[in-house]
């Protein structure tokens, strides 16, 4: 229950404040409390005799134009009145177009006239603008808005006689006299910005105090919250709003980062059993056999983590690596660094495909060291198991059995590990590789599994941008892995615009019959599993026949995605990684963990229609062994400037981090968080990439804050908390 009245207040459903049919409507918009509806602010503001500009309308799309009527006229035709209007921003005009319901008889024919009458009076009533909010569609070469809702901003009369109510037609009033500035609000066809302003102007009297306490609020800089809402929704100028927005900007920073440092605070206040480096055990005879050097990062970072490790509080740190950066190898230095000490470690991955490899990979690495201490093994050696749903039971059998007796000091698995029947003789270490795949919940749950509080290690394939990683990872703390070991082969990114240049898709089954003919493999990937939920793009299922039948006859081709059974896709990969298949045509199920060092080129087909984070994972497929490696982006992208300019980057760069912050620039956070994002569990006006700095001053604020003695019984700094961690466990927050 919250704690205070203020919460208890801002956390009521919208339902209770507005009804059930509106609250309906306002949850199109992911609003369905007091608080997101007072958060949710206009996305511009009007003033004095400001227009809009037309130029930038697209039909097909929801506009709300400011604009001054050239002239309107009724016209009567076959029993039905419509009334034409033009409207213009000085520039560009629009038509605006009404129809009265079709004459039926006397009665209905006086009733259309009277309504016909009225548009065109209110719309003609001397020189005025007015707010006009509509669909844009097209007729005869000529924008145009049909029965758009509508007010005048000089005299605010009201649309509609028919069919408005009251009550709607003295909101819609109130909206646009209230204030000095005419707040557009992000709306829908069925909730206009003015009926949006009204619910908001209900809703603000029962607010009453600030959701911070006065010494935070002033310790901030911030605008008390009622002042803040005040100046956003009834601003007297844009810098008003602007500040009061900041004040809301902050509220989001401040309650994540206040979560995430209460967060760190309770970890550092957990036992954790410190693992100390052993000298002359297994990770120094794991270091004695490698066969490469280690990059300069990888022994920095793993230095870090060996300290950490000897602590006798839990580390909590993000490995964030460059795609082939040798992040796997770092988290297994550590994971015998922990068997060394006598714990065991254990590495949670998000998928079997992803768990085998990973098993396979370090099975490999580890040669005899992993096979337990069997006659004749290296003293120090420790059993290696994998533990996934699709097991035998006997391998399931066997496997619990040796993580329990602690006779397995390296175990690998998928959520098969977060069960009851698993049990750990003396869990000291949990690696969670694709972090973004597990919730919260998950991880705590294999936390549990052991006697103290374990080390953990989180791992990411995909580089997040610093501002994300400090919003989203904002309890651990952060590493980076740039460097490429050496012996990578370079990978040559080309992207082909098929709408420009359509010869160029054969010319791509050309380059893979090369490389075919050369000795090496080749990955075509698809963003579909079948065409009918593909709605148009390249689709498995049936670009195989396509290419079995056509360019690649002859070939040997498999496929793999999603929907497969387990073992069926499993077998499809491993047949590609011996060398049995020459091309594997997938959907991004290959995006992580797959490595087969002989897949040399990648086609990636409607290349347009993944993000760039996305588009690098997949070409880190290839490129893996001694060869280069080329991947062809396909896209018939013709006049999207937007997909133009991402595919165009990736071609220009292999630096993941860089193309991080691209993609984040690009698309915004609800792609690259996720697309859950609603009630409770969302950011409704902070912007990572823009408020770094913001985000920056909250966690820095939030840390004093904690370390005050006054925040141990302040309500509000309670409830705050609350309301973070909802955010912080919501869905957006697993999908970064």
């Amino acid at each position: 229950m919250w704690q205070t009245s203020i919460y208890r207040e801002l956390n009521r459903r919208l339902a209770d404040v507005v009804g059930g049919t509106t609250a309906k409507e306002f949850a199109k918009l992911g609003i369905h409390t007091v608080d997101d509806l007072l958060r949710h602010v206009p996305r511009r503001y009007l003033a004095g005799a400001e227009m809009s500009d037309f130029s930038g309308l697209r039909v097909g799309e929801d506009a709300a134009l400011v604009a001054r009527v050239l002239g309107a006229k009724t016209f009567e035709s076959n029993g039905q009145f419509r009334v034409a209007a033009t409207i213009t921003d000085g520039i560009t005009k629009v038509d605006v177009t009404f129809f009265a319901p079709r004459v039926k008889d006397n009665n209905t024919r006086r009733r259309a006239i009277g309504i016909a009458t009225w548009w065109e009076r209110e719309l003609l009533s001397g020189d005025r603008r007015g707010i006009f909010i509509g669909r844009v569609g097209m007729f005869r070469d000529q924008l145009q808005l049909t029965h758009p809702e509508f007010v005048m901003l000089d005299g605010a009369s009201i649309r509609n006689p028919k069919t408005e109510k009251q009550q709607n037609r003295a909101a819609m009033s109130r909206a646009v006299q209230r204030a000095s500035l005419v707040g557009l609000y992000p709306a829908h066809a069925k909730l206009p910005t003015w009926v949006i302003a009204e619910c908001i102007e209900m809703a603000m009297p029962a607010i009453a105090g600030d959701t911070l306490p006065a010494w935070v609020v002033e310790e901030a800089g911030v605008l008390p919250f009622q002042e803040a809402l005040t100046a956003v929704h009834e601003p007297t100028d844009r810098r008003q709003a602007e500040v009061g927005k900041d004040r809301l900007k902050f509220d989001e920073a401040f309650g994540i980062q206040l979560a995430m440092a209460h967060r760190r605070a309770q970890y550092a206040g957990e036992p954790a059993t410190p693992r100390p480096r052993r000298v002359g055990g297994l990770l120094d005879a794991f270091d004695e056999r490698l066969p490469f050097t280690l990059t300069k990062g990888q022994i920095a970072i793993g230095e870090k983590i060996f300290d950490e490790l000897a602590r006798p509080t839990p580390m909590n740190r993000l490995l964030q690596g460059e795609v082939g950066s040798g992040k796997t190898l770092v988290a297994l230095r550590a994971m015998l660094s922990v068997v060394d000490a006598g714990g065991q470690a254990v590495l949670l991955a998000p998928t079997e495909v992803l768990a085998k490899q990973h098993y396979q990979t370090i099975a490999r690495f580890m040669g005899d060291l992993g096979q337990g201490r069997s006659l004749g093994a290296h003293p120090d050696a420790t059993a290696v198991v994998l533990l996934t749903g699709s097991r035998s039971t006997a391998a399931k059998r066997d496997a619990l059995n040796a993580i329990v007796t602690g006779e397995a000091g390296i175990v690998i698995g998928t959520h098969a590990l977060l069960s009851d029947p698993v049990e750990f003789f003396d869990l000291g270490l949990v690696v969670i590789d694709e972090q973004q795949r597990f919730g919260v919940e998950q991880r705590a749950a294999l936390s549990a599994k052991a006697i103290d509080k374990p080390h953990t290690l989180v791992m990411t394939a995909t580089p997040i941008p610093r501002s994300i990683a400090m919003t989203v990872f904002g309890d651990l703390e952060t590493s980076e892995l740039r460097e490429r070991p050496a012996g990578r082969a370079d990978v040559q990114t080309v992207f082909v615009d098929t709408h420009r240049n359509p010869t160029w898709v054969t010319r791509a089954w050309e380059r893979i019959r090369e490389e075919v003919d050369a000795g090496r493999q080749a990955f075509v990937v698809c963003p579909a599993i079948t065409a009918k939920e593909g709605e148009g793009l390249t689709a498995v299922e049936e670009l195989v026949p396509l290419l079995e039948s056509g360019p690649l006859e002859g070939l040997r081709i498999g496929a793999v995605h999603g929907k497969q059974r387990a073992e069926d896709r499993d077998a499809a990969m491993g047949a590609f990684a011996a060398g049995e298949l020459d091309v594997l045509v997938s959907t991004t199920v290959i995006e992580v963990g797959v490595d087969v060092p002989n897949a040399t080129v990648m086609v990636v087909m409607d290349a347009d229609r993944f993000g760039l984070s996305q588009l690098h994972q997949l070409r880190g497929r290839i490129g893996r062994g001694g060869h280069a490696g080329l991947c062809l982006l396909l896209a018939a992208v013709g006049d999207n400037i937007d997909a133009h300019t991402r595919l165009t980057a990736l071609a220009s760069t292999t630096d993941g981090f860089e193309l991080a912050e691209l993609d984040l620039r690009l698309r915004r956070e609800g792609d690259v968080l996720g697309a859950a994002q609603s009630g409770a569990g969302s950011l409704k006006l902070l912007r990572a990439l823009d408020d770094a700095e913001v985000i920056q001053r909250a966690k820095g604020l939030a840390e004093r804050v904690l370390a005050d003695p006054r925040a141990e019984t302040d309500p509000l700094l309670a409830d705050l908390m609350r309301k973070a961690e909802e955010v912080a466990t919501a869905e957006w927050m697993e999908k970064t």
